[in-house]
């Protein structure tokens, strides 16, 4: 895997490795501490048939989203939600506030993944620069995307065809020193996780809603197949706020695959 402008980055170990709502566990040696969190509807949607962007949570869920976000050394996208969503990652001022009291940077390092690398660098992200943008691709990236992204983000780009997950996480954890990562979707990369085993825990809402329609995609996307090995959770915190419930759930590892 080749490097593009590490020096772009701030590998500054955080003094935190903990999400603060998870209360316990830390990241792994070889790896960060994966954390996902979605929102749901009640019949288990993540968006509309449109796949538009989500708005269907209430206000308190949007921030519970940037407290996820803030706790975190690394924030992880994938390039379909980038797009379809176009945001900043950033943080409220008061949460950047608080990360610098705790001795972290202001924002979390920012993460983009894509097998195919045709990320357009007008996307807002690229238009702030409140924390510094690694990008997991592949050589399949164009030539131009690769020319206008590689003085806005570091660029990682594998010679295989698809973005290996294990090897993204090393590097985080290793040359930048991530130790807890926030992956906030989509639901392809959210599966493509699972199916890794490389998903520790999960931050879902469960709003008042209900969608249907067979073409709107639920956690682990619109794939209509078993995922490789049942994935069993451990629901450690639960609570409510009006209409929405908020739960917490740790993974358990398949023995002998954490990675």
């Amino acid at each position: 895997m080749s490097s593009v402008n590490p020096s772009k980055v701030d590998a500054t170990p955080s003094s935190r490795s903990a999400v603060s709502e998870r209360g316990v566990g830390a990241a792994s040696t070889n790896r960060p501490f994966v954390v996902a969190t979605f929102a749901i509807t009640a019949d288990g949607k993540v968006t509309t048939k449109n796949f538009g962007p989500v708005d269907f949570t209430s206000r308190e869920d949007k921030l519970h989203l940037f407290r996820q976000r803030a706790s975190a050394d690394a924030v992880l996208i994938g390039h379909t939600s980038l797009e379809r969503d176009n945001v900043r990652l950033g943080l409220p001022a008061d949460l950047q506030e608080l990360r610098s009291k705790r001795g972290q940077s202001r924002s979390p390092i920012r993460v983009i993944i894509s097998n195919k690398g045709r990320i357009d660098e007008r996307l807002k992200i690229f238009q702030s620069d409140i924390s510094p943008i690694i990008v997991f691709s592949t050589k399949r990236m164009p030539q131009k995307n690769r020319k206008a992204l590689q003085t806005k983000a570091t660029l990682h780009l594998t010679d295989a065809k698809h973005v290996d997950l294990a090897v993204m996480l090393k590097t985080l954890r290793n040359q930048y020193k991530v130790g807890t990562l926030a992956c906030e979707g989509g639901p392809t990369l959210f599966r493509a996780l699972l199916e890794e085993d490389l998903i520790d825990q999960l931050n879902l809402t469960i709003a008042p809603h209900m969608f249907g329609g067979a073409t709107a995609p639920t956690l682990t996307g619109l794939n209509n197949k078993f995922l490789p090995a049942s994935v069993q959770c451990s629901l450690i915190n639960m609570r409510t706020i009006e209409n929405e419930c908020f739960l917490i759930y740790r993974i358990k590892h398949q023995r002998g695959r954490r990675k």
